[in-house]
């Protein structure tokens, strides 16, 4: 959910739209222009007539609030007063408060002529249960805090308020003969509203005047905000919506860029320039993580320098990472730092993203810059965990000593932050340092059980116990404070093979007695099942087309895993909640699911008394009990933390990805984590902190809470509520990351769509400091959230109110052979080997030559077929020939063999590629094949130095025909106008052509007999292209050889002929001919007393 400001101009354009569609004749709602850098005013009056004929208002449209109060509204002006006031305002530099900005965009509109007193303030606003609309009965500039003096009706998401509700609520000090005209004004706006997927949309003031007919209803100023994830459902009615940054802050080509790579991928791809000039550049993985780097960067004094805020997350392919990496570099070297600069490639410990192919496409970036980096003085500062880090952090250091880059690479051992004090010269906390700051572990250390890390006071005992139970006819029952049990079951909602296993693997190693997922629903196939491993045991689970089949089946789950899309995760949620009987707990998977769909699932599962995690979620995890889908990361992760096992901290965040961090942190520092939940990084998630946080509270095996929130959003106050009223007791470390969005003059979105503040209490730091005055434990910074945990932790080991057990042995568990050989731990030979294409990286490659290449060298598809047949860029004239060549063979009419299958096939009602199959596989030594014959017979009696007499004569003797000589029709009075092209061709452009000079002279020969005895198509294709093959310089004598034996002619004829069966199979159903039956008097039966020789 990211809730994204407009212009006036697009607000008031949807509001026209949609008002005089839905109530045709009902609302006139003046004319408009908008003036962009590109308007020109001298022709503007012409386009819009109105200008020449009414009073006008002009104002910019650049989300300044306040306009009339800093003289940026021209009043009451005829065309050439307002052009004369655009001309002294535009593109001129304008001071709004603490920010700048350049004069560009303008709207212009119809003036209407009022009364103060029919000036009225109305505005709609997104809130967690719905809509909140705030009226007041005097409008206009000086309006004044209308917090304090507005009317307000909240409306539950789903319902419309009626004109009662309007009037009763909001219209007390509103005359009683306007209130009915205005309130039915209120409640279409609020449809309106509704439908469009506004989030914030005020109008400021809204006249009524008083006419003839009634009242005319007209809105003067707007300011409106867009849930931008609701795109996909509204793309029709918003049209080309614009989406202008905040004022202050002048957006580049280069965040446009990465915004277009994010609206075409799954994955997430976030860039806000800063500073350009600044020294510290970042490029983080997660939207969680990405803040906190922000904040530690503006902690330790460098907030001047923050060049960039960004982040790419949801497992971007390599492709992705290295266009995001390019652009940040491209802005990172366009000019040199007096004291160089510092970029830092950090992260938390992901999910599920193969940090080793995140980081390919960053390398691959980074060597193309790698000079500029020398050059430039740019130090690097890799941190980094999840799948695949291993490698990921070693080709990073490799890649600097390979660049003679500086770079400096750690692993989830040092603190998430730690590399931002490096980069600034700074101290690194001593508590942060840990034993291995300066190494990562390796592949095969972090795979073995007694790897993890853990606080020096636990020690190991017997080995981990496995439980001994089976699936019961019904759901396990749970205490009110429990959501999963050891033995709770699941569905996995969408086709999640990996996120099946990486559940298993954590059951087995959990001491599970059986797998926590029972089966998968895929609605877009049949019935199956699907292979997964149980430890080294393979089981099958069951895929059900339809939920209801998979509950009749498995009557013992009670939770859903829903992967479905953001398209789709609402209406399956809504599906799945009408068996809330048995499934009480939903995980929302999906990020970007529009804001009112959420908020409507919110509804439906506080009144079916179902939990909802997500969206905008990893999941959640409770130790040693049940994994939602990839939350934890890899097995390496799961033992590292301890999330094999409960411990006494219970954990609730927004971040998924820091959800892992955590788990990191309160495994160094405490016994281990009992449960932790990301509610999700949207503005309103499905359950929140407090939902989970009393549930801890409640819960005697929980002793210490952690809460991680972020800027955005009111959230943290009921927990600071709940701290003064005792709500709760225990103790609680919490800190809410994005105290850096202070250091900036301008509004920010940072990586998660409720991370943005609308007001001062949804800053960090107003948060932070109405935790710490609750009670809570709030730490300095991210920096410092260990050593807080610790310390508290520490004070309860004290007191006594934690006992710490001796450390528990995990199984040993297998390492799938695809993940082990990624890490480098095995190796086994190929099965195939192909030396002519690959898709593996960045582009595609022909022959070793990129694709882009192989348009802007426009060496055509014989340059192609050069590349993936012969693994080399041939000459020009070579490929010209090849291109030839497919001409002269695409077709020879529907007689021959081929053609006529092909037609019959096609007749018969086959398909396309069944049909040219059929045509294909006449080619032979009778069809086609006769290529292949003439060049080997040509080459030989050449190369044996035989005269053409001779060789005639040779082939006489033998009863042999000579491959590529005679025609049916084509003769020396009626030659073949193919081999004319196709020889002309040759003995101009090539650089020897003796076999083909030679086959003229066996021709000579051979049509002394008969004229029809001519050298034909193939012969000459063939003696051609044995000429190119030896002489053009290319190939050797040897590879020419070869090539000729493995049949390369037969593929030219094979590949030219299939286009025009293709086109023959066009034909027939064009033509709709039915099917073919070969006439009787065209077949003569043999008698059946008839010797056949």
């Amino acid at each position: 959910m990211s809730q994204k400001a407009i212009r006036e101009f697009s607000g008031k354009r949807l509001l026209t739209e949609w008002f005089s569609k839905t109530y045709p004749g009902c609302y006139t709602f003046g004319n408009m222009a908008l003036i962009t850098p590109k308007t020109d005013l001298k022709t503007l009056s012409a386009e819009h007539k109105f200008l020449n004929t009414e009073k006008l208002v002009a104002k910019p449209d650049q989300l300044i609030k306040r306009r009339g109060k800093l003289g940026l509204v021209k009043l009451n002006a005829t065309w050439p007063e307002a052009k004369a006031w655009l001309e002294e305002k535009r593109n001129k530099e304008f001071k709004a408060g603490n920010v700048s900005d350049v004069l560009d965009h303008f709207l212009v509109e119809s003036f209407v002529p009022h009364k103060q007193e029919e000036e009225y303030y109305v505005c709609i606003r997104s809130i967690r249960s719905g809509d909140k609309i705030m009226f007041c009965h005097e409008g206009g500039v000086d309006v004044g805090d209308v917090d304090a003096k507005a009317s307000v009706l909240d409306v539950l998401v789903g319902d419309s308020p009626s004109v009662e509700e309007v009037t009763k609520s909001l219209l007390g000090k509103v005359p009683s003969e306007r209130q009915p005209a205005l309130a039915e004004f209120i409640c279409r706006l609020f449809q309106f509203y509704a439908t469009m997927h506004f989030a914030y949309l005020e109008i400021n003031p809204v006249v009524m005047m008083k006419v003839a007919e009634g009242y005319m209803i007209a809105p003067l100023d707007m300011a409106a905000k867009l849930d931008e994830t609701a795109r996909f459902e509204c793309y029709k009615m918003w049209g080309d919506i614009d989406f202008p940054p905040p004022f202050g802050r002048v957006s580049c080509p280069e965040e446009e860029y990465i915004e277009q790579l994010d609206a075409k991928t799954g994955a997430s791809l976030k860039l806000t320039i800063l500073n350009p000039k600044g020294r510290v550049w970042t490029m983080v993985a997660g939207g969680g993580a990405s803040v906190i780097y922000a904040d530690t960067v503006c902690d330790l004094g460098a907030a001047g320098e923050l060049a960039n805020y960004g982040e790419y997350s949801g497992a971007p392919t390599q492709s992705l990472t290295y266009k995001y990496a390019k652009t940040i570099l491209k802005l990172m070297t366009k000019e040199a730092h007096p004291k160089g600069k510092v970029l830092i490639i950090g992260g938390g410990i992901a999910n599920f993203t193969n940090v080793a192919d995140t980081f390919n496409g960053i390398i691959a970036a980074m060597e193309e810059f790698s000079l500029k980096m020398i050059q430039q003085n740019i130090k690097v500062y890799v941190r980094r965990g999840g799948p695949n880090f291993q490698e990921g952090l070693e080709r990073m250091r490799q890649f600097g000593m390979r660049c003679r880059v500086p770079i400096e690479v750690y692993g989830p051992e040092a603190h998430m932050t730690n590399i931002v004090a490096l980069a600034l010269d700074k101290e690194v906390p001593a508590e942060n340092v840990g034993g291995g700051l300066r190494t990562s572990r390796s592949a095969l250390d972090l795979l073995r059980p007694n790897s993890g890390l853990q606080s020096p006071e636990n020690k190991r005992a017997m080995p981990l116990e496995r439980r001994q139970s089976t699936p019961g006819p019904a759901p396990p029952s749970t205490s009110a404070w429990d959501l999963f049990t050891p033995d709770t079951r699941c569905f996995i909602y969408g086709m999640q093979p990996n996120a099946v296993q990486n559940m298993l693997d954590f059951d087995f190693v959990s001491g599970r007695a059986f797998p926590s997922v029972a089966c998968l629903v895929y609605p877009f196939t049949g019935n199956h099942s699907r292979k997964f491993y149980w430890n080294t045991k393979e089981v099958l689970i069951p895929v059900f087309s339809k939920l209801s089949d998979a509950l009749r089946k498995f009557p013992d789950i009670s939770v859903v895993v829903n992967f479905a899309s953001s398209r789709s995760a609402y209406d399956s949620t809504m599906e799945i909640m009408k068996y809330h009987k048995q499934i009480k707990t939903h995980a929302i998977i999906a990020e970007g699911v529009p804001e009112r769909r959420t908020k409507m699932i919110i509804r439906k599962a506080h009144d079916l008394g179902v939990n909802i995690i997500g969206p905008a979620t990893v999941g959640g995890i409770k130790p040693g009990c049940f994994r939602i889908g990839n939350t934890g990361g890899a097995l390496d992760n799961i033992i590292a933390s301890k999330l094999y096992r409960p411990g006494s901290v219970a954990y609730v965040a927004r971040s998924g990805g820091l959800s892992n961090e955590l788990n990191n942190i309160i495994s160094q520092h405490t016994n281990g984590v009992y449960e932790g939940v990301p509610i999700g990084g949207d503005r309103y998630p499905g359950t929140t902190f407090m939902d989970h946080l009393m549930r801890y509270q409640n819960n005697p095996e929980v002793k210490m809470l952690v809460l991680l929130g972020e800027v955005g959003g009111v959230e943290e106050y009921e927990v600071c509520k709940a701290l003064e009223e005792k709500k709760i007791t225990k103790p609680i470390v919490a800190l809410c990351t994005g105290t850096c969005a202070d250091a900036f003059s301008y509004e920010v979105q940072f990586g998660h769509a409720g991370a943005c503040a609308q007001g001062q209490e949804e800053t960090a730091s107003a948060k932070n400091a109405a935790l710490k005055k609750a009670g809570a434990v709030v730490p300095e910074s991210f920096n410092d959230m260990g050593i807080a945990i610790r310390k508290t932790y520490r004070q309860l080991v004290k007191e006594g109110v934690v006992i710490e057990k001796p450390e528990p042995e995990p199984p040993q568990m297998p390492v799938d052979y695809k993940w082990a050989r990624k890490l480098g731990l095995i190796r086994k030979p190929s099965s195939f080997m192909s030396s002519i294409s690959d898709e593996r990286g960045q582009e595609l490659i022909y022959g070793g030559m990129k694709l882009s290449q192989v348009f802007e060298q426009n060496i055509g598809l014989g340059g192609v077929l050069g590349l993936l047949w012969f693994r080399r860029k041939l000459p020009p004239y070579f490929a010209k020939f090849i291109e030839m060549v497919l001409m002269v063979t695409a077709d020879h009419g529907p007689a021959v063999s081929g053609a006529h299958n092909t037609i019959v096939a096609a007749r018969a009602g086959k398909d396309l590629v069944s049909s040219l199959c059929s045509g294909l596989l006449t080619i032979g030594p009778r069809f086609g094949g006769a290529l292949d014959d003439a060049a080997r017979k040509f080459s030989w009696a050449h190369d044996s130095g035989l005269l053409p007499e001779e060789f005639v004569t040779t082939m006489r003797k033998k009863k042999q025909l000579i491959p590529g000589i005679g025609h049916k029709v084509k003769s020396l009075e009626n030659p073949d106008k193919r081999v004319e092209i196709i020889k002309d061709f040759a003995l101009k452009e090539f650089k020897n052509t003796p076999l083909l000079k030679y086959a003229l002279k066996v021709q000579a020969v051979t049509t002394r007999k008969k004229s029809n005895l001519i050298l034909n198509v193939d012969g000459c294709i063939a003696t051609c292209f044995v000429d190119l093959l030896r002489n053009c310089g290319s190939f050797t004598r040897e590879e020419a050889d070869q090539y000729i034996e493995n049949g390369v002619l037969n593929g030219l004829f094979v590949l030219g002929r299939s286009i025009g069966f293709i086109g023959h199979f066009i034909d027939q159903r064009r033509l709709k001919q039915g099917l073919y039956r070969h006439p009787h008097e065209d077949i003569w039966i043999v008698p059946f007393d008839q010797h056949i020789q």
